[in-house]
C-alpha cells in the first residue's frame, strides 16, 4: 500500500500537474503539501477507527514476522520483530477493549493466535505468562478441542 491511509483520497488544491501543480503529475505530494495536511485529515477520523486501523497494522506486520503470511520466506521469520509487534499490540487491544464493542472478542482471538504462533515458532518457548503481550493478557494456552 503506498497510499496513506488515513490521508483523503481527494487532490489537493492546485495539485494537477497538467495546471502546473506541485504533485509531479503521479499523486506524489508536492513540496507545499507537509504531514500536517495528513495530521488534518485524522481529524476526520473516528477514533475507533484510528485504534482498529492500528490493531490490523500491528497484527499484519506481526504475522509477516512469523513467517504466517502466503508465499512467506522462512529464511526472513523474525522472532525478535515479532516480539515487539505482539507486545504492542497486546497493550493496543487491553487498553482499548472497552471501545471494540462486538469486535473486542475477534481481536483477542487474533492475538491469542499470534501468541500461540510465536510459542510454536520458538526453539526454546517462553515459560507461561513470559510470552510476548502476555503481561497483558496472561498466560496464553491451546485452546482445548471437544
Amino acid at each position: 500500500m503506498t497510499e496513506n491511509s488515513y490521508s483523503s483520497p481527494a487532490p489537493m488544491p492546485g495539485g494537477d500537474a497538467a495546471a502546473g501543480g506541485t504533485d509531479g503529475g503521479a499523486g506524489e505530494p508536492g513540496p507545499d503539501q507537509t504531514d500536517f495536511d495528513n495530521v488534518r485529515d485524522l481529524a476526520d477520523i473516528p477514533a475507533i477507527e484510528v485504534v482498529t486501523r492500528a490493531i490490523v497494522m500491528l497484527m499484519s506486520a506481526a504475522a509477516e514476522k512469523l513467517g504466517l503470511a502466503e508465499g512467506a520466506d522462512p529464511e526472513k521469520v523474525d522472532l525478535d520483530e515479532a516480539r515487539r509487534l505482539i507486545t504492542s499490540l497486546a497493550g493496543l487491544v487491553q487498553a482499548s477493549t472497552e471501545y471494540l464493542g462486538i469486535h473486542a472478542a475477534p481481536i483477542r482471538d487474533g492475538l491469542q493466535g499470534l501468541q500461540l504462533a510465536f510459542r510454536e515458532a520458538s526453539a526454546h518457548p517462553d515459560a507461561p505468562g513470559e510470552g510476548p503481550g502476555e503481561k497483558f493478557t496472561g498466560p496464553v494456552r491451546e485452546r482445548r478441542r471437544p
